[in-house]
């Protein structure tokens, strides 16, 4: 990491006097491996560098941004790359909040999340691993007639952040994943089913463990039939309560709340979940797949509790939202990028809620009668995160005197988010980190209608 800390330090130092500089460098490393039936569907393999500039020019009106990145990391590019960033904020929108960040005195912590092991692993390791995956699913029961596919995939990054406000920082982070897609079938009934494993390293993942849930999802689910509308409790699965926190996310991000966007907008201290609800933004646990030290803009990232029993404690900032704001807001250390092709947005790493003290068969067997709600579809059109109306598509199992039974399938469930906040009934034990930017764990709400037939 030390060659680019050493790079975009030389960047920042090309700065003229009445401008901001920003340079982010990152070096990526990427594998992606599908297989079908034995043999190699897809395999790809990426190494990037590259380095985003951005520029902050001051002005009577208010100051102006530019930004450029470039994938060549002579110095005639970056220099070229910097030109281009100065003359596109001579065109900016006049904005007084723009600016880079500034340090807040908040120390990165040191966080475990390099294996210099993956770096070793060989392809044809790699490879293994994803046909290994395959062969287990299919001998995992004698209904899964295939396989929509079985992958493994793998990332590392390293990234530098220099600016002429005094930040000057650099991180690295390593992950990889197995995900497998069963397809099972009885007679004309087919259905499908996932599992997945993911950890730091090779050797951190369960592959066994992904395959027997791709079986079991998607065997557990012949028979479906749709079923009677009523109002019931429904029980969200790890995976789909993973689902519905990436939306409160979404709703917690101040861009979106100082834009109006937000159901969640003026209601800051107010009750807005049941007492035994906590939801909080955890990037430096280790545990998380989207855990790092340091946000997009440079500052030390921090555990951020949002929704404290039950009462809304705040939202989620990068520098300029913050600025913005007004008043006590500052940076939450909350900056999010794609990579050095784009600028720092705002957004939730690592969404949790407190887990309970029930495992999920006695979270199950407390609601008594209800549904199990095994996935969703529809999310994107289906959920409104300004009026809260949430309505999606939905498959599972039903719950009978607090035992799973019979599976169905192509019905919907719906509600607000508000009420569902306000009318959770129990949050499991089994809290489990997934894929993406929250956790999962079993969670009991109650009231919601389903409509099916």
């Amino acid at each position: 990491m030390s060659e680019l800390l050493d790079l975009v330090s030389k960047v920042i130092g090309w700065a003229d006097s009445n401008e901001q500089v920003e340079a982010y460098a990152a070096h990526t490393r990427d594998t992606d491996v599908e297989v079908y039936q034995g043999g190699i569907e897809t395999l790809s393999t990426a190494e990037t560098d590259g380095v985003g500039i951005r520029v902050v020019l001051p002005g009577d009106d208010g100051n102006r941004q530019g930004f450029a990145y470039t994938g060549s990391l002579d110095e005639a590019s970056l220099r070229a790359c910097l030109s281009e960033a100065r003359d596109n904020a001579s065109f900016g929108t006049p904005d007084p909040f723009l600016g880079l960040a500034t340090p807040d005195g908040v120390e990165p912590e040191e966080l475990d999340l390099w294996r210099d092991s993956l770096d070793s692993l060989s392809t044809d390791a790699k490879v293994e691993m994803a046909l290994e995956l395959e062969r287990l699913v299919r001998a995992g029961d004698s209904r899964i007639r295939s396989l929509r596919s079985a992958s493994y995939g793998d990332g590392m990054v390293e990234a530098a952040i220099a600016t002429t406000t005094g930040i000057m920082r650099a991180y690295r982070r390593s992950g990889c994943s197995v995900v497998a897609y069963a397809i099972a079938g009885d007679t004309d009934d087919t259905q499908t089913g996932f599992g997945y494993s993911v950890g730091r390293a090779p050797d951190e993942l369960d592959i066994a463990k992904a395959a027997a849930m791709a079986v079991e999802r998607a065997t557990r689910l012949l028979g479906a039939v749709k079923p009677a509308s009523r109002r019931t409790a429904v029980v969200l699965d790890p995976f789909v309560t993973s689902s519905l926190l990436s939306i409160l996310g979404g709703t917690l991000n101040a861009e979106s709340v100082l834009k109006g966007r937000s159901l969640f907008a003026d209601r800051m201290g107010e009750q807005v979940a049941v007492d035994a609800f906590d939801l909080v933004d955890e990037p430096t646990n280790v545990l998380a797949y989207g855990a790092t030290p340091l946000d997009a803009e440079g500052l030390a990232t921090r555990r951020l509790p949002l929704i404290q029993g039950g009462v809304l404690q705040g939202f989620v900032h990068n520098s300029v939202t913050a600025r913005r704001a007004g008043g006590d807001a500052r940076s939450t250390g909350s900056a999010v990028r794609a990579g050095f092709k784009g600028t720092p947005g705002v957004g939730c790493r690592a969404l949790t809620v407190t887990p309970g003290t029930m495992g999920a068969s006695e979270v199950i067997q407390s609601v008594g009668d209800g549904v199990l709600i095994q996935s969703i579809s529809g999310i994107h059109s289906g959920v409104n995160t300004i009026s809260g109306d949430f309505s999606v598509g939905a498959e599972g199992l039903v719950i009978r005197n607090g035992v799973v039974s019979e599976p169905i399938r192509e019905f919907t469930i719906a509600s607000t988010i508000q009420r569902m906040l306000m009318e959770v009934l129990a949050v499991g034990s089994d809290l489990e980190w997934l894929p993406g930017g929250s956790a999962g764990v079993t969670l009991a709400i109650d009231g919601m209608s389903l409509s099916g037939s």
